[in-house]
């Protein structure tokens, strides 16, 4: 079976960003771009159950934010930085760029 990978110019803003709005997901989306280089499945911590998992990186794939391609036994996983940068400039960097906001009840002094 194919894996489906969208296109630069089937990339769709709406795509992009329901993916990147669940935390598991921007917290995957964050740890690739923070790697060097491409990361397997297995490799980052996900504290979700394996058909969750499975469940996020489908939609990362499908909007667009990250590529697959089998690497022996393993799925290797890439962020689509210059896709992404090159349909809609700016957005991946400030979304990497954004603080997240504190948990309820944490107490974090504003800068």
């Amino acid at each position: 079976m194919a894996t489906y990978h969208p296109d630069r110019d089937q990339l769709l803003i709406e795509d992009v960003l329901a993916a990147l709005g669940h935390p598991v997901r921007l917290g995957i989306v964050r740890e690739l771009a923070a790697s060097e280089h491409e990361r397997t499945c297995g490799s980052l911590p996900l504290e979700v159950t394996k058909a969750t998992a499975t469940y996020h990186w489908r939609v990362l794939r499908e909007s667009g934010l990250t590529r697959e391609h089998k690497r022996g036994r393993y799925k290797a996983v890439s962020l689509r930085q210059e896709d992404l940068s090159t349909r809609f400039p700016g957005l991946l960097d400030a979304v990497l760029n954004a603080s997240t906001p504190p948990a309820p009840g944490e107490d974090r002094q504003a800068i």
